[in-house]
């Protein structure tokens, strides 16, 4: 856990969704994988020690029953809906983030592509090559990026001011269960 000099944000795609006929964007729910998906990275972060201080997740079903399954995992921090996060550019997601409370050294941002991996890109600016590329070229469903900065409050993050910490997707838990 980072100490007060320091801030964790862990980034979490919601998992998989169905796309029923007749169901707005907003109200689709997780289909058979992302069902599957969502608990085994809630497992993972739990196993890690990823428990946030605080979690903002989108106001969509998908990353409402995303974050169901992932809070059964790690346990039920503090957390709040907060619609600006639908749908929203990488800008809208920094200023969710810059508006948290700094008595919460570590944040979990529940939300929607392209915004996540625009977001991840545009934070970090060091760390394992290998992760910086991948966050480049895919933030697939039910991925979690965790970035680190060494910046005394949310409001201090910049542009390219974290170290991407790690970059993990289902298939690679699944991989390692096989």
């Amino acid at each position: 856990m980072p100490d007060n000099a320091r801030r964790r944000l862990i980034l979490l795609r919601h998992a998989k969704s169905d796309r029923p006929a007749g169901i707005r964007d907003l109200e689709r729910p997780l289909n058979p994988r992302g069902r599957r998906a969502a608990p085994l990275i809630g497992q993972y972060m739990a196993k890690e020690g990823l428990r946030p201080d605080r979690a903002v997740i989108s106001t969509s079903t998908r990353t409402r029953e995303t974050w169901d399954a992932v809070r059964e995992a790690i346990g039920n921090p503090p957390s709040e809906f907060v619609e600006a996060i639908y749908e929203a550019p990488a800008e809208a997601l920094l200023a969710v983030i810059r508006s948290a409370p700094d008595d919460s050294a570590s944040l979990l941002l529940v939300g929607h592509n392209p915004g996540i991996q625009d977001l991840a890109m545009a934070l970090v600016g060091s760390g394992p090559e290998a992760l910086q590329r991948q966050l480049s070229t895919e933030f697939p469903t039910a991925a979690l990026a965790v970035i680190d900065f060494d910046v005394a409050g949310w409001a201090d993050i910049r542009r390219r001011s974290g170290e991407v910490d790690r970059f993990v997707r289902p298939r690679d838990l699944e991989e390692e269960e096989a």
